[in-house]
């Protein structure tokens, strides 16, 4: 038998190796970045045309390299970082795997220029596909300059695969904002086709955290400072009246280092235990410091992963210290029995779609006292009338035109069997809704149930894929434009979205930098609170975007019908509920929504009785 294995050529080895580290443009800038830190410097330039598929440059002030290393750093497993098996262990630099230039360099054109702070020249390198066409000395300040052109052009695959260019350069700016909020001691500019993004002096971390969010972050961060024998924790967090829609101002570092936890952001969200608004996220920024011999950074060649050797100490602590920072900034309300109690001003309570029942006794009540947004009910709240029970036993109506309107709702319905839709067809006029949440129908063989917010997830998601289709919405104009001003990640992405946003109804302009002027939105959305509902859209995107590999106009009109679906006022009026079942039925898929959640459910009459003879 012939001998059928062999070494894969340098080559083919490097262009593996570059498919776990270079994904994409962002993860060059990642490892870049990450190197200029790690030469000591103290000014970082990164410049980037065309998201990155034409151009990504990183210049630095730092200690350079000499010729020797210069080659070198072109080889794999190749680092100036560890030798030997200990120092993998107590790693306390961004780099040490020697990967990323070696891959890199396989799947891109790299010019780099380095020198040595004492040297009188420097060195210059042209890489094309991990073969070296030019070295020569050059003449230039001290530091190194790596520029990589054209990425994937020798892998037309993997360039084919690349997203647009408003989504490449999303990602960009999120490695950018977590290296600069990494270090606030170095400078740091971004420049994309030749307009100047970031221009970040060296800071202390509250004022880089001003520079890459905006000055609005000045009056919603408390710090969070604890030290404790087995780790430090310090940084800032938002104040819960601030908390948004979306997530994205969230960073956790250790040692320096980003890292993605969701078991870190549960000691962070349980912190904020009845302090934040629902489906809200607040902001944070917090470094974790310990000794490297407790954690481990080399589970993932991205190495945004960590595994800690004590993880429910840190969670602890974690914890323990975003809790002492809120109670520290009267946030927390907290009591002294010796002195004045002084309470930061409580938000009022929030109650889905706006509506809170308390009001509802108040009006029928005719009194009740207010305090910080609470309406008291009455003593003694009015009761269900015997009218109200009578209605609840009254018979069923057949009515032929009830019927006709059913059956011919029912012939769009795609998915439901013959059976299903004469149930429909036999449905009561009459619906009752139980608990604000759930819509009761009597049936022919027994009982419907629907789940109210499902059932208007799927008459809009279904509203809104037609519109987006037919590019037809009506859009109303806002009698006061409404200028808001987003991060630079939430930018990015709205103006990645900007053509299916027009089409759903939402018309904005750029008003410049991370800010849009917002002129009108959907004719059927209420105007308030336009900010909000954006985060709320980008946040349901991107959720979708993780979890799903949706288009873009599929995943914006799941986004908006989620979104608006949560926001519905959730006590309804018969006429409101009767129409909701018409309109669910109408649908071409009304028993699911467009997540795979069930939107009703039918419990046959045989089903009832067995309840009651077993109970």
């Amino acid at each position: 038998m012939p001998d059928i294995i062999h070494l894969l050529p340098d080559f083919l080895a490097n262009q593996i190796a570059a498919g776990e580290v270079v994904q994409r443009p962002a993860s060059v800038v990642k490892e870049l970045l990450e190197n200029a830190i790690d030469a000591r410097a103290t000014s970082v330039q990164l410049i980037v045309k065309e998201a990155g598929k034409q151009l990504l440059q990183v210049v630095d002030n730092g200690i350079g390299m000499s010729e020797t290393d210069a080659r070198m750093c072109f080889e794999r497993h190749a680092t100036s970082k560890i030798s030997t098996t200990e120092d993998l262990f107590r790693i306390q630099t961004m780099g040490f795997r020697g990967e990323a230039m070696a891959s890199i360099a396989a799947v891109a054109q790299v010019e780099m220029k380095t020198k040595p702070h004492k040297a009188e020249v420097g060195t210059k390198l042209i890489v094309e596909g991990s073969a070296i066409i030019l070295q020569e000395p050059a003449v230039m300040p001290a530091g190194t300059s790596v520029c990589v052109k054209n990425l994937f052009f020798n892998v037309p695959a993997r360039r084919n695969f690349l997203k647009t260019n408003a989504v490449e350069m999303r990602h960009i700016l999120d490695e950018f904002q977590r290296v600069a909020l990494a270090n606030p001691e170095i400078a740091f500019t971004l420049h994309h086709n030749d307009l100047e993004v970031f221009n970040l002096p060296a800071s202390k971390l509250s004022q880089r955290i001003v520079n890459l969010f905006g000055s609005n972050y000045k009056e919603q961060m408390a710090s969070c400072d604890e030290d404790t024998t087995f780790l430090a924790v310090h940084g800032y967090i938002g104040k819960p009246e601030f908390a948004r829609k979306t997530r994205g101002e969230q960073f956790f570092f250790v040692n320096n280092r980003f890292v993605k936890s969701g078991y870190l952001n549960h000691a962070v969200i349980t912190a904020f235990e009845g302090l934040l608004p629902k489906d809200s996220h607040p902001f944070y920024v917090l470094f974790i410091e310990l000794e490297p011999e407790k954690i481990d950074i080399n589970v993932h060649p991205t190495k945004t992963e960590v595994k800690f050797e004590d993880e429910k100490t840190v969670y602890a602590i974690v914890h323990a210290a975003v809790k002492k920072a809120l109670g520290t900034h009267n946030i927390a309300p907290s009591l002294d029995f010796e002195g004045d109690v002084n309470f930061a001003p409580l938000q009022p309570i929030r109650i889905q779609g706006g509506y809170n029942e308390f009001d509802d006794e108040k009006r029928h009540s005719g009194g009740g006292n207010s305090f910080a947004g609470f309406t008291a009910p009455a003593a003694s709240p009015k009761r269900a009338t015997s009218k109200g029970w009578e209605q609840l036993y009254e018979p069923i109506r057949q009515q032929s035109g009830q019927e006709e309107r059913y059956t011919s709702a029912s012939s769009g319905m795609g998915l439901l069997d013959e059976a299903f839709a004469t149930e429909t067809a036999a449905a009561s006029k009459k619906a009752i809704q139980i608990h604000q949440k759930y819509l009761l129908v009597q049936v022919k063989s027994g009982v419907m149930m629907i789940d109210q917010q499902a059932a208007q997830e799927r008459i809009l998601y279904e509203q809104y894929a037609a519109s987006l289709q037919k590019k037809n919405v009506i859009s109303q104009a806002l009698l006061f434009p409404q200028t808001l001003h987003l991060s630079a990640g939430d930018a990015a992405l709205v103006k990645e979205l900007a053509p299916e946003f027009r089409d759903m109804g939402f018309q904005f302009e750029d008003f410049g930098g991370n800010s849009i002027i917002l002129n009108g939105i959907p004719a059927d959305i209420q105007a308030a609170n336009e900010k909000e509902l954006l985060e709320e859209l980008m946040e349901q995107y991107k959720n979708n975007a993780v979890t799903l590999k949706l288009d873009k106009r599929e995943n914006l009109a799941r986004a908006m019908a989620k979104r608006l679906s949560s926001r519905l006022q959730p006590r309804m009026t018969d006429l409101e509920m009767n129409a909701l079942v018409d309109k669910l039925f109408a649908c071409q898929v009304p028993n699911y929504t467009p997540g795979g959640q069930k939107t009703l459910v039918i419990m046959e009459l045989s089903q009832l009785q067995e309840l009651f003879l077993k109970g």
